[in-house]
């Protein structure tokens, strides 16, 4: 039985003009995954990142660490959904209803409860597709986008591999909602708990995969320092 190690990237640059580049904690929490993992006598045999700076950054920390990485293959499969563009797409909407929203969005490292509060409404309307936004990436596309790469990784994978994927916490998601059948509106749930550089587990053999484990940070909890926990 093979083993697809999901990696949430470090943690970003929320709240900054480019979210998309590891903060200084991102790079700490990268490093301690990777020296974390080297411990614990893991072998890696492949390595693949969504194309995502802070995706492919976290890969890079996280590999430096093993004497004998893999090579870091990069599939937007793994890539996370165009939040920015849901936001863009479905914000002016919700105006009429929520008229300092506009603000909030703007100043989101300073709201950050108001700004989670509207974003979830904005993923449900995302993900129920009532809207009329034919540029906006679909729910459904975004499904698809994440089940093909899964699908290409099992079809060139040997069935004892030990894969490492980078990725992000809505493409977790979205794997979740695949493989368990759990309605969408409870795997965002367990969306929102992803912390940076966790791991979530996925055992495969042939076609058939199960998600083994979800979310273990023991990385971060081992040095019982609670600011190195971070969800965004």
């Amino acid at each position: 039985m093979g083993s697809i190690y999901l990696i949430r990237h470090g943690q970003a640059s929320f709240g900054a003009e480019d979210y998309d580049v590891l903060s200084s904690l991102g790079k700490r929490q990268s490093v301690l995954l990777g020296s974390y993992l080297v411990q614990t006598g893991l072998q890696l045999d492949r390595a693949v990142s969504g194309s995502l700076i802070r995706q492919s950054h976290t890969a890079r920390l996280v590999l430096e660490q093993f004497s004998e990485p893999p090579a870091l293959h990069t599939d937007p499969a793994f890539n996370e959904f165009d939040a920015e563009g849901v936001i863009r797409a479905l914000l002016p909407a919700l105006l009429p209803h929520e008229p300092q929203a506009l603000e909030i969005m703007r100043n989101a490292a300073h709201n950050r409860a108001e700004f989670q509060r509207l974003f979830v409404r904005l993923l449900e309307t995302w993900i129920g597709g009532d809207y009329d936004a034919p540029a906006l990436q679909s729910w459904q596309a975004f499904l698809d986008q994440v089940n093909g790469g899964l699908q290409r990784l099992l079809a060139q994978a040997d069935a004892h591999q030990r894969i490492a994927v980078f990725t992000s916490g809505g493409t977790i998601t979205a794997l979740i909602h695949l493989l368990t059948g759990m309605p969408v509106a409870n795997a965002f749930a367990m969306n929102w708990q992803i912390v940076n550089t966790s791991l979530s587990c996925l055992k495969f053999q042939g076609e058939q995969v199960t998600l083994a484990s979800f979310n273990s940070h023991a990385h971060l909890q081992l040095l019982n320092t609670p600011s190195l926990i971070t969800y965004r």
